[in-house]
């Protein structure tokens, strides 16, 4: 694994939690071991790593679980967002790509645990796509989940939420 100069910032969906890592490295994976399936809520987790050293918790702290002798799981304690898988004998911490506020810097370049990948995931390009998530929804409640998103902005604030 090499180092990459790139600076990255992240946090969880409510905002209590926030990261910034001013290095990465290039290793964004998917696992598809039944612990990471487990952690995440999903068919894999989606991976990418920070050196220890250049990893900054900028606002709150994540909670943690130690899901292993081995390993810790970092998410919010307030939204329950995964946050981090964290090998316990090395000097880098795995961040959840979707956690990163620019995910799409992190394509995937490999796939681990295998073992447990399950059976229809080869073929998911091959699903329709139905466009955006509030296409076709009624448009009350397109405006009402507009008004009230409590979702934090996918860029450091100084505070949040807002004030008023």
């Amino acid at each position: 694994m090499k180092r990459i100069q790139i600076e990255v910032s992240g946090g969880c969906q409510c905002g209590a939690v926030r990261y910034h890592a001013s290095e990465m490295l290039d290793n964004a994976h998917l696992c598809h071991c039944r612990m990471c399936q487990k952690a995440v809520g999903n068919i894999f987790a989606a991976l990418v790593a920070a050196p220890n050293d250049k990893l900054k918790w900028t606002r709150g702290r994540p909670a943690v679980f130690k899901s292993s002798d081995h390993a810790e799981r970092g998410f919010c304690a307030r939204c329950g967002t995964p946050l981090f898988y964290n090998s316990l004998d090395n000097d880098r911490i795995n961040l959840t790509i979707g956690s990163l506020d620019e995910p799409e810097k992190f394509p995937p370049i490999n796939q681990i645990g295998l073992e447990a990948r399950v059976p229809w995931f080869a073929g998911l390009q091959k699903l329709p796509e139905g466009g955006e998530t509030s296409a076709n929804a009624d448009k009350t409640w397109v405006r009402s989940v507009t008004s009230s998103n409590r979702q934090h902005p996918d860029h450091d604030t100084k505070a949040w939420p807002p004030a008023g």
